[in-house]
């Protein structure tokens, strides 16, 4: 009878000292290894990690899915549990993926939910938004895309199992942190994106009204109150902004051939 598989916990990090100690302690005794790949903090994340026990390299940022995948190759084991700094592992997560690990894992990937919380709240709003990724896999079957704006893994056509536990999401210190985050990913989704002039002015009357419409009523930010009112705000505008990035790429791009 073979053994079961080892496994290893895999963080991306840029100061983030004030966020990861929640994550580490959260998978203390699940992964056999925590590999923390940071990209030029200064706040002391590298020093945080390597005292609770994790192994740390440095890699300069090479975009979302590259520095996802360095650091699936700076693991010592095959199966990885991926997580950002921000995200704390739920006590019913732990104990889904110990039980999993210790008779081994049927299929090459697991998703489960990452729970969004408000800035300055310790848990999810009700009916709280969530994002549903493959975080535990096997890296020798599928493996992170090498995109520099989507932070996904490729599973192409292998079976994907659903785990029933959740990881809990503080993906902002504050709605300024919001508005910096999504004005950082915007500015890689305009280089990257590539749709027709008069497609974005034809959207761009109505991308305010519509996405803060799905945010509010359809993705529950209405059980947030003000917060719910401020996310939704904050999600339309980013997508307003990134359709006139796009427009302006695309016209520095005509002025420069």
């Amino acid at each position: 009878m073979s053994s079961p598989p080892k496994l290893s916990a895999c963080i991306i990090t840029k100061n983030e000292a004030d966020r990861l100690a929640n994550c580490l302690r959260a998978i203390e005794g699940l992964a056999d290894e925590v590999v923390v790949v940071d990209s030029g903090s200064t706040d002391g994340t590298p020093d945080m990690a390597r005292q609770m026990g994790a192994k740390v390299f440095h890699n300069d940022w090479m975009g979302y899915g590259p520095q996802k995948r360095f650091s699936e190759d700076c693991a010592s084991f095959d199966w990885i549990l991926n997580l950002d700094a921000d995200e704390v592992v739920t006590p019913q997560l732990y104990q889904e993926i110990k039980a999993l690990m210790a008779r081994g894992p049927d299929l090459p990937a697991y998703r489960f939910k990452l729970r969004n919380v408000y800035p300055g709240k310790d848990k999810p709003r009700l009916w709280a938004d969530y994002h549903n990724y493959v975080r535990l896999y096997d890296r020798r079957k599928v493996r992170f895309r090498d995109s520099l704006v989507h932070d996904t893994v490729d599973t192409k056509d292998a079976r994907v199992g659903q785990l029933r536990g959740s990881a809990t999401h503080f993906s902002a210190r504050s709605y300024e942190h919001i508005r910096q985050k999504l004005d950082s990913y915007t500015n890689l989704q305009a280089k990257a994106l590539k749709k027709p002039a008069w497609a974005i002015w034809t959207r761009l009357p109505f991308e305010y009204p519509f996405v803060f419409t799905r945010y509010f009523l359809f993705r529950c930010h209405f059980t947030g109150g003000w917060d719910g009112v401020r996310s939704s705000h904050l999600a339309a505008e980013a997508r307003v902004k990134r359709l006139l990035k796009i427009l302006k790429a695309q016209k520095e791009l005509k002025v420069k051939s």
